[in-house]
């Protein structure tokens, strides 16, 4: 009973790219829909970081200076003032208020002077696309941005210019982010946050992240406080286009004092940098063209790497996360055991608040399909309030239909149809189509232990 549910879970829990129980409906079954509207998040709240500026610092210039792949760039980069942007496509209906709030806290909260224009030529053109067009182009990536073209047809041309080689950039005045249109709003404004950030700030993401969207985990979708004060040191005035990573690190402790105050007076608590033998694990345990068994080896990999090197932070947990994921069809309770113990690493930060509510969910549906809603409740209220904060609407409903789940099994049958309507506006956002959201709903409604 348990081991059918949690492979019911395997493909549910907390993803925008989980593939459904059933295929799409006629067009015609679409749009008869009896779903409650679309909910989107009305405001923001991002957390201040919770690090010293000196941390901040080494962060900042780990970001600017390097490349995933190890690389090292010579100078920093950034728009040299104001800057344009415009869209062309077929954007989502969703799409214009994303990015006009996206926008607004860019200049709130990162002090950048960033402006939407309809007509002419701008510094950064969004197109948006078909998703198979995006993958035409780049056949792994689900959106994308690219130095020195204005269109896709224009990067397609120049894929092997060094021009649209991030590696080779020096000063940035034009570029493109490609967004799929074809996909469930949420999936839509967490490509934009992720890829218009790029854009304009750091190319690097780095795993020792806990609390940022420059980060390959993939745990924040929306650009965090500690994204927002990079973001606000990237176009501090004290720098410029062209700054060796000495003479930015020289500056960076004024810039950082004045931005963060309250960073001065905590202490420094630095990482280890990542070892590139856990990234390759990691990579080739999420990557899409590695098969179950290379996944699960990869995966078993990650965890002996974060064992060996001593870590105790949210990479040990995601290490184990990860394991647990790839292990669940066959052994739930192990699947579960690896969720407590990434619970372990994670502890009680505010940083981790996050990485714990996509894990609880995962514990909260093993605890209904063994019929225990008391311990289902437990794991899943909390995580509600932590969705919402991070506007993660994907995650927000379903934690909430699986509180509907626990409910039931509790008796409480009002509440949980009460629970499930209210779920019902979240998952249009962040799963789509009707079809998506019916079949999210039948895909938790089958972890109960009398179905």
């Amino acid at each position: 009973m348990i081991h059918r549910a949690v492979l019911v879970l395997a493909m549910l829990v907390a993803g925008c790219d989980a593939v459904p129980l059933e295929q799409p409906p006629t067009r015609a079954r679409i749009a008869d829909s009896s779903l409650p509207p679309i909910k989107d998040f009305a405001s923001a709240h991002p957390v201040t970081p919770q690090r010293s500026n000196a941390d901040m610092a080494r962060d900042f210039l780990d970001l600017h200076f390097m490349l995933e792949g190890g690389s090292t760039l010579p100078v920093f980069t950034r728009f040299e003032g104001p800057i344009t942007l415009r869209v062309t496509g077929r954007p989502t209906s969703s799409f214009n208020a994303d990015l006009s709030k996206l926008l607004s806290r860019l200049q709130r909260e990162a002090g950048i002077n960033i402006r939407r224009i309809d007509d002419g030529s701008a510094h950064i053109t969004i197109q948006s696309v078909s998703r198979a067009e995006i993958r035409r182009a780049l056949p792994k990536a689900a959106c994308f941005v690219v130095p020195n073209v204005s269109s896709l047809a224009e990067f397609r041309r120049n894929k092997r210019n060094p021009s649209t080689n991030w590696s080779q950039l020096r000063q940035r005045n034009r570029l493109a982010i490609f967004l799929p249109n074809d996909v469930s709003p949420q999936e839509v404004r967490d490509c934009l946050h992720e890829e218009l950030a790029q854009a304009i700030g750091p190319l690097n993401d780095l795993y020792r992240l806990p609390d940022s969207v420059f980060n390959d985990d993939n745990v924040h979708t929306v650009l965090t406080g500690f994204d927002m004060l990079i973001l606000r040191a990237t176009y501090a005035p004290e720098l410029t286009t062209g700054m060796s990573r000495a003479e930015v690190a020289a500056r960076l402790p004024a810039i950082l004092s004045r931005n963060n105050p309250r960073g001065d007076s905590l202490p420094s608590a630095p990482l280890q940098e990542t070892s590139r033998d856990w990234i390759k694990s990691v990579e080739a345990a999420l990557g899409p063209d590695t098969n179950g068994e290379a996944r699960k080896r990869a995966a078993n990999q990650a965890v002996a790497t974060a064992q060996r090197l001593a870590w105790r932070d949210h990479r040990r947990a995601f290490s184990h996360y990860i394991l647990g994921r790839m292990i669940q069809a066959s052994d739930p309770t192990l699947a579960q055991k690896h969720f407590q113990t990434s619970m372990h690493f994670l502890g009680q930060s505010s940083n981790t608040v996050l990485h714990r509510a996509h894990i609880a969910a995962r514990m909260a549906a093993y605890e209904i399909a063994r019929g225990n809603g008391p311990a289902a409740l437990t794991l899943v209220q909390p995580s509600i309030t932590t969705a919402a904060q991070f506007e993660n609407a994907a995650l927000l409903s379903t934690l909430m239909l699986l509180q509907a789940e626990a409910l039931e099994l509790t008796g409480d049958f009002e509440a949980a149809r009460a629970v499930r309507l209210d779920s019902l506006g979240w998952a249009r956002y962040g799963f789509g189509s009707d079809w998506a959201v019916r079949a999210k709903m039948s895909e938790i409604a089958a972890l109960g232990p009398n179905t």
